[in-house]
């Protein structure tokens, strides 16, 4: 298999919910006009604490600094990995399970932080570039690493980055995160650009104006009644959406592609406070576990919580996993 350091270089920010109105018009042009400001990776999320955006530098300007945006103070490489020479794009992915043990546990174990953004066609992993040595370092044994220059594929020259390198302190043990499974039902999908404008009322609709107050649960809380959670990116222009059956209710079927078999998937929610971004080895708690026992998830960062996306059929093996990992490492 081969990693590939992509050409963008992405800041992640949250906007605060009532601030939304401050974002809408540049939010709006990053969603339907990208050839507009030139944004080649946009991600945004809603949940029931914020909006969290994951963009390029060009899509980055779009957006006026504010008392309702916080942004992580680094700039986050985009590392994606490629199987038989090609990448997954154009076809549904099989979710981030498939680089738990090559990619997101080595880097847990050498201290490194990641973000994941798993989308309809593929899965993203994000490192914070002044991490990127370490990545090169960790993953040269598993990988033929390129960098992506000017549309171009350029081999790493690994030996230039190990040379001299001192080996890492070992990671300490990872917090285990509590996690919380709402009841929400979820479609993972996309949508052929050229049809993006049928649906763009709708989507504007959903994603500033259709709020209802959101339902709160307790630190701890192992279950939840339903989740505000959407989730939209336009990547190298590929689009995911990631919405609840009831949500994809509104929208026109013959226009929302998803899987053959029109797969339901049920949320785990990661973390019973916010997260930090120093700390490591929260996507591995979820996605090793899951790995060892095959089982499938898309998994989405968010600048406060992590969330994975499982088979709705596998939801109770799933946490019954979880909880006994969380039991066994108090």
């Amino acid at each position: 298999m081969d990693l590939h350091i992509l050409e963008h270089r992405v800041r992640v920010l949250s906007v605060a919910r009532r601030g939304l109105w401050l974002y809408t018009h540049p939010l709006v042009k990053l969603l339907f006009l990208p050839q507009r400001c030139r944004c080649k990776f946009f991600s945004l999320t809603e949940t029931p604490e914020d909006y969290t955006i994951m963009l390029d530098e060009e899509g980055f300007k779009e957006l006026p600094p504010s008392e309702f945006m916080q942004v992580a103070d680094s700039t986050w490489l985009v590392l994606s990995v490629v199987s038989n020479g090609r990448a997954s794009s154009g076809c549904q992915a099989t979710g981030v399970t498939k680089i738990a043990k090559s990619v997101i546990a080595p880097l847990a174990e050498h201290n490194v932080s990641v973000l994941m953004l798993s989308t309809y066609q593929t899965d993203f992993i994000l490192v914070r570039e002044k991490d990127l040595p370490m990545v090169i370092h960790t993953l040269a044994g598993e990988f033929d690493i390129y960098k992506e220059e000017n549309g171009e594929s350029v081999p790493v020259n690994c030996d230039d980055v190990s040379n001299g390198f001192l080996k890492p302190k070992p990671a300490a043990s990872p917090t285990v995160h509590p996690v919380q499974s709402p009841q929400n039902r979820f479609c993972i999908l996309t949508v052929a650009p050229d049809t993006l404008p049928a649906i763009a009322t709708m989507l504007i609709d959903v994603l500033f104006y259709s709020h209802s107050p959101p339902k709160e649960a307790g630190p701890g809380s192992q279950d939840l009644d339903t989740i505000t959670f959407f989730a939209f990116s336009l990547i190298e222009g590929y689009i995911s959406i990631v919405m609840d059956a009831e949500t994809q209710k509104r929208f026109p079927s013959d226009l929302l592609l998803t899987s053959s078999t029109g797969e339901l998937w049920r949320m785990v929610r990661i973390g019973g406070q916010p997260l930090g971004f120093d700390e490591c080895g929260i996507v591995a708690q979820i996605a090793e576990p899951l790995a060892n026992v095959d089982i499938s998830a898309y998994y989405i960062s968010t600048f406060n919580f992590d969330h994975a996306l499982v088979p709705e059929d596998g939801i109770a093996e799933v946490i019954e996993l979880l909880q006994r990992r969380q039991e066994s490492g108090r």
